[in-house]
């Protein structure tokens, strides 16, 4: 697979004398000014470009020769009796097949053999790095990234079969979570159920900090506490996901905590699932992301209109922005080793200057081979709210009595994992998520 990337990363450069592709892979962090470690995790690019999740190494990638150069630590017994087995140069060069193998300290003299010309780096600190060994070879890290964003953003068909993986367990995890959900459990324990079958399986790295949020902390986007008790008649909202050999996988669920729906809970998830389903069924290649957001907030601002929660013609209220108050983020973003992967914005692709859609992650036309979350929200926000309610432009869309009510609801995501195909889509997530499904679930 890293073989395939290498070639499709050289396939962006023309073939110039001598110019050579220079990355540094991570280092195991600390906390703090202390000795504990946190959990290793490679660098995405170089990991996408060697497959080597392992710390301390460098690469070089010859743009002629089309040779892989990787570079590895050079450990003593000392490192051996810490943290385990040293590994040989011949070991290196079976597990990652490089075309040439050696250790970090003979980065500068292999430099000096290849006697490049031109050295395209990652990131500025790469080009210190680079030039801490070499200070009269020019580099330029500009021209990398943007080919590194243009090979990863189209997945081949082995990162899809990653994906598939990550999606499969995370779809077992979400399963067993919401099976086994009472009122009276702590949000943690969702995180302890859920983290628990992803191990079981082999998957140790998460792909982000999940979100686990009971009541009213639904509608912190990025809640992490996960400490509240959940309540009897409230909704929980999870949004969490684990990697498979690197490539993420990230679903949101929400489900009423004793396993059945209010109508007031049923109405506004209603919303948020339509909108979801009909923006997944007008994906296909050529569809542009931000037509897909306004798609969404058009339709769950419908879905508030039916229950009263706000009040005026639909155009009027898209007009003056009031879907924001309600979906403040964006409709989706990039996955794939990252949870919000590369390529959201090309070069020369600037935010849109609107409510709502400023964030979202990803702005440009959809491609065969993207993988894209899809992933509305409905949110009642005190602190959006209360202010919108104080401002005349505003106040005059909202039904003040109904958005009072619904100021300790908390708010509702659901999000799927999807690839663009072809002729559409393939959906990676396969939880339930029609709200007879989750009942039944719960209820089983």
């Amino acid at each position: 697979m890293h073989h395939q990337h290498r070639n499709k990363l050289y396939s962006l450069f023309s073939q110039t004398q001598q110019s050579i592709i220079f990355l540094e892979g991570a280092k195991v962090m600390y906390r703090y000014q202390t000795d504990y470690e946190f959990a290793f995790r490679q660098e995405s690019n170089f990991w996408y470009v060697s497959g080597v999740n392992e710390p301390d190494c460098a690469a070089i990638l010859d743009i002629d020769s089309k040779e892989f150069h990787l570079f590895v630590p050079k450990r003593d017994a000392q490192y051996a009796v810490w943290h385990g087995y040293v590994k040989s140069l011949d070991q290196y060069h079976t597990e990652y097949a490089p075309d040439h193998v050696h250790y970090i300290d003979e980065l500068p003299e292999v430099i000096k053999k290849i006697q490049p010309s031109m050295v395209f780096c990652v990131d500025p600190a790469s080009e210190k790095q680079f030039r801490s060994h070499q200070p009269e070879i020019p580099t330029n890290s500009e021209a990398l990234i943007e080919a590194l964003t243009d090979a990863r953003v189209i997945k081949t068909e082995d990162e899809l079969v990653c994906l598939r993986e990550a999606s499969q367990v995370n779809n077992e995890a979400y399963e067993r979570v919401i099976r086994h959900w009472k009122p009276g459990m702590y949000e943690y324990q969702a995180k302890a159920i859920f983290t628990e079958v992803q191990m079981s399986h082999g998957l140790q790295q998460d792909a982000y900090n999940g979100i686990y949020a009971s009541g009213p902390n639904s509608a912190i986007l990025h809640y992490v506490s996960n400490t509240r008790k959940t309540q009897d008649g409230e909704l929980f909202l999870i949004d969490a996901g684990f990697e498979y050999k690197g490539y993420a996988s990230d679903f949101s669920r929400t489900f009423p905590v004793n396993g059945r729906f209010t109508s007031d809970q049923a109405g506004v998830y209603d919303a948020v699932l339509t909108a979801q389903k009909q923006v997944i069924e007008a994906i296909k290649p050529g569809v542009r992301m931000e037509d897909l957001h306004m798609m969404a907030a058009r339709t769950m601002m419908e879905g508030l209109l039916r229950m009263g929660i706000i009040k005026g013609s639909l155009d009027d209220i898209m007009e003056a922005n009031i879907f924001a108050l309600f979906f403040p983020h964006g409709l989706g973003h990039f996955l794939g080793l990252d949870t919000h992967d590369v390529g959201g914005y090309p070069k020369g692709v600037e935010r849109i200057d609107r409510p709502g859609i400023f964030y979202l992650r990803a702005r440009r036309e959809l491609e065969a081979g993207m993988v894209i979350t899809i992933e509305p929200g409905i949110y009642f926000v005190p602190a959006v709210l209360e202010p919108a309610l104080q401002d005349p432009t505003k106040r005059m869309f909202l039904n003040a009595e109904k958005v009072h009510q619904f100021m300790g609801f908390g708010g509702i995501r659901i999000e799927d994992d999807i690839v663009v195909t072809e002729n559409g889509y393939e959906n990676l997530t396969h939880i339930a998520k029609e709200r007879d499904e989750i009942e039944r679930l719960m209820n089983s």
